[in-house]
């Protein structure tokens, strides 16, 4: 059997919008998933974009950052956060992670926080691995105090919720999704930029089409740019294939759920193996992250020798050797993303996944385990 580590969803629905773009139906398919989204997530604005890169960059862009200036992310993320900061020449400021939900570690960024105050910080980029099990409340607070902004990367956490309310509506100034998140790759690209600050949502949108500006009662062709900006806009073809997959984020979550219960129950007692420590019945498993004690990259070249392909979510920023170099960080610089790194491997979970696909990644699994000493 052959288990991809992500399987896209196409259904009718998918089909039936994007032949209405082809056919040449007059329906700004851009426009009305962008009302979708964010009614979904419970935001004022929702600005999409072609990438979930292309709205961090955006967001960044929005918050007017500037060189020089600084950006706290976690050390254990996507190369895509930092990197969005490096482009304004600006500094990424990375923090160790939480052994226990491998997010940021708020106790360090509080220490960070009050050793560093109003030396340049502008923003707090936080990644969601999966779902939302920390005190995002918390960095909330300790953000505001000190006037600095709060930026969701929410790439892997589409549908979660955190205090009953979903993300993109709570504790941020802007979120941003990933509709083609990490290792899951998606038949379309695309991303999504929301917010309630009206402000930021004007200066986004804005810079998105080239700074351009258009007065209402003018001819089409007539425009003025005033401000420099870049051309992240979702084509109606991606908009219209994404659009039609809103409507199904809730039922894929359960779906997941179900899946990491088979997984947390078949895999509990696996010697080797630890399973996540997840008490929030809410959360949404858009990853399932699993830990082997030792030698994890044989561990996963024998499970796809048998067939079932893993994922890693990530190299630590301070081991890339961009970032390596350009800060001299050593190995040991941040030691729990380090231990977390050599340790942790992704399992699949997508809603097509079928009982019997999960019971043999499981399977797969128990026979593996069964040949490390």
């Amino acid at each position: 059997m052959k288990i991809p580590f992500y399987k896209y969803i196409s259904e009718l629905a998918e089909h039936s919008n994007v032949s209405d773009v082809l056919d040449g139906e007059e329906i700004d398919q851009v426009e009305l998933f962008e009302k979708d989204f964010a009614k979904f997530v419970g935001s004022e604005y929702a600005l999409s974009t072609a990438s979930g890169t292309a709205a961090l960059h955006l967001a960044m862009l929005a918050l007017d950052l500037k060189r020089g200036d600084k950006v706290v992310c976690s050390v254990n993320t996507h190369p895509s956060v930092p990197e969005v900061v490096r482009h304004f020449d600006a500094e990424p400021i990375f923090i160790d992670i939480d052994e226990e939900n491998f997010h940021l570690d708020l106790d360090r960024l509080e220490e960070y926080l009050q050793e560093n105050a109003n030396k340049k910080l502008k923003a707090i980029i936080v990644t969601l691995l999966g779902g939302v099990n920390f005190d995002l409340a918390r960095l909330y607070k300790m953000a505001n105090d000190q006037d600095i902004r709060v930026v969701i990367d929410a790439a892997e956490a589409l549908g979660s919720s955190y205090e009953g309310e979903k993300i993109g509506s709570v504790y941020a100034d802007i979120t941003c999704f990933d509709f083609s998140p990490h290792l899951k790759q998606n038949i379309c690209s695309g991303g999504m930029l929301v917010t309630d600050d009206e402000e930021i949502y004007n200066q986004a949108k804005l810079l998105s089409n080239h700074g351009v500006k258009k007065e209402e009662s003018s001819l089409a062709y007539i425009y003025d740019v005033i401000d420099i900006g870049n051309d992240y806009r979702l084509s109606q073809l991606d908009a219209a294939y994404l659009r039609a997959g809103v409507d199904r984020v809730e039922a894929n979550i359960q779906r997941q759920q179900a899946i990491a219960a088979i997984y947390n129950k078949e895999l509990e007692d696996v010697a080797h193996v630890e399973i996540p420590k997840i008490d929030d019945i809410d959360f949404s498993y858009n990853l399932y992250m699993i830990k082997i004690d030792k030698n994890r990259d044989s561990f996963a070249l024998d499970m796809q020798k048998e067939g079932v392909e893993t994922g890693l979510h990530y190299i630590p920023l301070h081991l890339l050797s961009y970032y390596k170099s350009k800060y001299e960080l050593r190995v040991n610089d941040f030691p729990k993303a380090l231990r977390y790194y050599q340790q942790i491997l992704s399992l699949p979970i997508y809603p097509s996944m079928s009982d019997e696909e999960v019971k043999y990644v499981c399977d797969v699994i128990k026979k593996v385990a069964k040949t490390k000493v």
